[in-house]
């Protein structure tokens, strides 16, 4: 019978008829037969299903197998019996360099045949040992998951005592050599279900012997913490671990973490390996094991790996997002690393390039799955800004790509960031931050935040922009017996000639720290900078004189000099004078005050005293580009500032009405009278604020830095009780009060009074309003004639015979912007740039130095953007569209520079002549050395650096595929499937590039 169904079987017949034959000698088989007959048919039907090379003859031999087994038991146990499985186990079947794939099946088809036959043991024992030593050979993932079928289905096979656990660590570096040679998606899925099978028998394992489990995991780490291996442990390792039961999770890492045998370079490697797994579809809980590697690592302080883990990987975690079968995963490990990665902005700034697109592909997808993924992307986005804020010109294409996304209020930020902080102790990340690799392309050098330190930052940097202080300071002699003056200028010196990208203020911020401030909490930058140039001022009025060549200069007159000397430095540079008039509206006597100031604080008016198409008598003005120079015939200067600002009372003279003009930016095309709206009646008293009118820049509800200068300029009623006592009467009158600016400073201090407190709350409230900020402003001065020499003019701008208001022209150098929503949290950055009298090309004329082309002080002169560590070229657009973008970004205070006139005052003539002859101040001999010491120092740390970190780069895993996924998005966004992310995994390219 056996000649017979062999000689069809390799017949050329149909298969039709060959089947109908087929089926007759298996009809016959189940008759009664011989022994020696069996034999022959079960060594065909052996034969046929070994080696047959057609998948018909298998089958033929398979049904053959199943037959005689059923029907001729004895016969088959006595054929298939320990000796030839021996055989087939160590030596294969069929001729040498073609053995049979399928012994392994062959074993398990007839194993059902033989449970109950007084051999069995004798199998099973056999098959114990011989799948271990199978699987130390390291099979193919086909061969590793027939194993892992016959053992599933004949657990009695499967390695008992050592030899288990022994075997559950060999399974698993079979695994970890696992690879999938081809990029089909069905040879994919294959692969995904050996895969399956394989690490489905340790679980069947581990939950029949849980004491296999801690062994096995052991040599998993083993494994991926290894810097030996050639070739890097495929990622198919993670299957594994969605197996181990969570409640093991924590003493497992707490042993990990804690082993003092495992290097910070195995351990680096390790979860960088981890996070690799992210691309495993189907896995489950392999987030959760990711997870809890990092936060144990965060709690044994191994900050060094996190933070270069988090900077190698996080890029490739993003990249996942595009793939909803392992998104949720990804979503989560990558929302730990970036609310975790706190002390530095550079783990989120590195996924800035990437958010628009990703944002865009998941809109496209529009599944449930990518409208949950956007929305929590969106909240971790604002989680960043709000922890990194101070980069307006990187996040405005990221603002743009989510400004539809629901955004999460301040409480829900700050309890994210709260639970996943690495660590409550700032200091103790200190040394870690700022990782720069050089210094920034700007040449300026930032500033290490020590703690909240921020407004200390923004003040430090503001003031070193500003050039003719930074250089008075940078002049100062050795041993001027003025400390924090000293400290400053050892500041300003390693800012300007520093080799590191920055550097820490921490000896300044202990010299003028303000007593009553608290440490690691932040402060008002207002208040902080008011205590500074208090302090800095009465240091040097004690005696303490700095500013020596202003008094070998013979540019000025020795009155001049005079006038000048007893001024610190402080009042050079800072100082201006204000008198405050106040008239009793009964007897119309005059009582006035002069005091001087550093800085003007600027209160919002109220929202019914904002009105726009009404006139102020005495408007600032804010200059455009085309405006700068003054009309042809401004002199109609007056000397009572009531004249323009009330009725006419009987008695006052009568003076022809003149407003100190405000400019704005024009509309293109739109006429520009600075005296328009300069007739102003009664009604001016009741809106002081007049006619600011249509010649404001400022969108249509918003407000500008003149409104708020109007304002704080405009009369004020004091009645019911407010009265006034008035000595004359000598009683309580209605009277009105107004402050006049009788000097101007060299660097005007502006601070928007943003905060308020509200009793109802008892807490400080910030006013978010956008106010719009004039490059160019012009501010009304009351020029007394015995002064008027002094003052330094602009053109035709002067004073007209007797006191009267003259313009004086400021340039706006410095902006310093609070981000947040209180003054006791959030954060300081500024915008700065230096502005300068001269041209570096131009040679004086007529005594005076050439002067900066208006275009050049408003426009050619570069900005840039100071946030703690980072410095970055910006631009005025980027100033003045701060807050459109970031509602939260405001102003809060600016530095403008007084601009020279023709006739400059002695001053500014000082500056400009020890600019000339002298460039760069020259630094003592002790500051220098200390400069080219700490820059020696930096280099040297710069070299040890570069050999640690090659180090550990060395170790990290390799991620080389990462960028394709945005790349491949980039060019085919419009297809609808195959490579598409956006079509849901899809074709076979895409899928490979995401398992490997």
């Amino acid at each position: 019978m056996d000649k017979i169904l062999e000689a069809v079987v390799m017949s050329s017949y149909p298969n039709n008829v060959k089947q109908g034959l087929v089926r007759r000698v298996i009809e016959a088989a189940k008759q009664p037969m011989d022994s020696e007959q069996c034999w022959s048919m079960l060594e065909l039907s052996t034969k046929l299903y070994l080696t047959g090379d057609t998948k018909y003859k298998r089958e033929i031999g398979k049904e053959v197998l199943e037959v005689y087994g059923h029907y001729h038991p004895e016969e088959f146990e006595e054929f298939f019996n320990v000796r030839f499985l021996l055989s087939l186990l160590q030596e294969g079947y069929g001729p040498l360099g073609k053995r049979s794939h399928y012994v392994l099946d062959y074993i398990q088809l007839g194993l059902q045949f033989v449970l109950e036959s007084p051999s069995a043991n004798s199998i099973f024992s056999l098959l114990r040992i011989e799948v271990l030593r199978k699987v130390c050979e390291r099979p193919s993932p086909k061969q590793c998951a027939k194993i892992s079928k016959l053992l599933s289905q004949h657990p009695q096979c499967i390695p008992t005592g050592k030899h288990q656990v022994l075997f559950c660590q060999q399974l698993i570096r079979c695994i970890g050599q696992f690879q999938c040679v081809s990029e089909g998606e069905e040879d994919i899925m294959e692969f995904l279900e050996q895969v399956n099978k394989v690490s489905g028998l340790l679980q069947r394992i581990w939950r029949a012997q849980t004491s296999a489990i801690l062994p096995s995991l052991k040599e998993l780490f083993t494994i991926i913490s290894s810097t030996e291996e050639q070739e890097v442990p495929s990622n198919a390792l993670a299957s594994v671990v969605q197996f181990v039961p969570l409640e093991l999770m924590d003493g497992v890492i707490r042993n990990l973490t804690n082993d003092d045998s495992i290097t910070d370079v195995q351990m680096m490697t390790a979860i960088g390996r981890m996070i690799d797994w992210v691309s495993w579809p189907l896995g489950k809980n392999i987030d959760k094991w990711i997870i809890a590697l990092l936060k144990g690592l965060a709690a044994v302080k191994k900050f060094s790996i996190l933070i270069e883990v988090t900077l190698s990987k996080i890029e490739k975690v993003f990249s996942k997002l595009l793939y909803p079968i392992v998104r949720e995963g990804a979503l989560s490990v990558l929302q730990y690393m970036l609310l975790s990665f706190q002390h530095s902005h550079e783990a989120f700034h590195l996924l800035l390039p990437h958010i628009p697109r990703l944002v865009a592909s998941l809109k496209k997808e529009d599944s449930n799955s990518a409208t949950s993924s956007l929305e929590q992307l969106a909240e971790l986005i604002h989680c960043m800004f709000f922890r990194f804020s101070g980069f307006p010109d990187l996040y405005e294409p990221v603002l743009e790509a989510v400004k539809a996304l629901p955004i999460p209020n301040e409480d829900r930020i700050k309890h994210l960031l709260g639970q996943n902080a690495w660590t409550s102790q700032k200091n103790e990340l200190a040394c870690f931050y700022p990782r720069l690799a050089s210094k920034s392309e700007t040449g300026k050098i930032g500033l290490i935040n020590l703690g909240n330190t921020c407004y200390m930052n923004s003040i430090i940097q503001s003031l070193f922009m500003a050039s003719d202080f930074r250089h008075s300071v940078l002049n100062l002699t050795e041993g001027n017996s003025q400390p924090l003056m000293t400290k400053l200028q050892w500041l300003f010196a390693f800012l300007e000639h520093s080799q590191r990208p920055a550097i820490s203020p921490e000896s300044f911020l202990s010299a003028s720290w303000p007593p009553w401030f608290t440490p690691g909490a932040q402060q008002d930058c207002s208040e902080y900078l008011k205590y500074l140039l208090d302090r800095l001022h009465e240091e040097e009025k004690t005696g303490k004189r700095i500013y020596q060549k202003l008094k070998e200069s013979s540019l000025m007159s020795q009155a001049v000099e005079h006038h000048y000397l007893n001024k610190t430095l402080i009042e050079k540079m800072f100082g201006g004078k204000m008198m405050t008039k106040i008239r009793c509206l009964k007897c119309l006597n005059v009582s006035s005050r002069e005091e001087a100031f550093t800085d003007l604080s600027l209160a919002f008016p109220p929202p019914d005293r904002h009105t726009r198409g009404s006139t102020s008598v005495l408007p600032v003005e804010e200059i455009g580009p085309q405006f700068i120079e003054p009309p042809e015939n401004p002199s109609q200067l007056t000397g009572s500032p009531w004249i323009q600002r009330k009725a006419p009372v009987a008695g006052d003279p009568a003076v022809p009405p003149m407003p100190v003009e405000t400019l704005g930016f024009q509309e293109p095309g739109e006429a520009a009278d600075p005296l328009s709206g300069n007739a102003v009646g009664v009604d001016a008293a009741k809106d002081p604020l007049l006619a600011f009118g249509e010649e404001a820049c400022a969108p249509k509800d918003s407000r500008s830095v003149p409104d708020l200068i109007n304002y704080f300029l405009s009369p004020e009623r004091l009645t019911a009780e407010n009265k006034y006592h008035c000595e004359k009467c000598a009683s309580l009158q209605d009277a009105e009060k107004v402050a006049e600016l009788t000097e101007g400073p060299h660097y005007l201090i502006l601070t928007l009074l943003r905060f308020s407190f509200n009793p109802r709350t008892m807490k400080r409230k910030k006013i978010l309003d956008n106010v719009s900020i004039p490059v160019v402003l012009k501010l009304p001065v009351l020029v007394a004639p015995e002064k008027t020499e002094e003052v330094c003019w602009r053109g035709n701008d002067r004073a007209a015979p007797g006191s009267g208001f003259m313009s004086v022209v400021y340039d706006l150098c410095s902006v310093v912007v609070h981000s947040g929503i209180s003054s006791e949290s959030g954060h300081y950055y500024c915008y700065s740039r230096e502005c300068t009298d001269t041209v570096p090309h131009g040679q004086p004329q007529d005594g005076a130095p050439k002067l900066a082309s208006d275009k050049q002080l408003d426009f050619e002169i570069q900005w840039y953007l100071f946030n703690d560590t980072r410095v970055s070229f910006s631009s005025f657009e980027s100033v003045s569209n701060v807050t459109s973008f970031f509602p939260k970004d405001t102003a809060y205070v600016l530095f403008y520079r007084q601009r020279p006139g023709r006739q400059s005052c002695p001053l500014h003539e000082a500056l400009a002549e020890a600019g000339r002859l002298h460039g760069e101040p020259s630094l003592h001999k002790d500051l220098m050395e200390a400069i080219s010491k700490d820059n020696i120092l930096y280099l040297q740390e710069q070299e040890k650096e570069a050999r640690n970190r090659a180090a550990y780069i060395s170790a990290l895993p390799k991620s080389p595929l990462w960028w394709r996924d945005f790349d491949r998005d980039k060019d085919d966004d419009s297809s609808s499937g195959g490579c598409s992310p956006a079509a849901g995994g899809g074709g076979s390219g895409s899928f490979h590039g995401l398992v490997f």
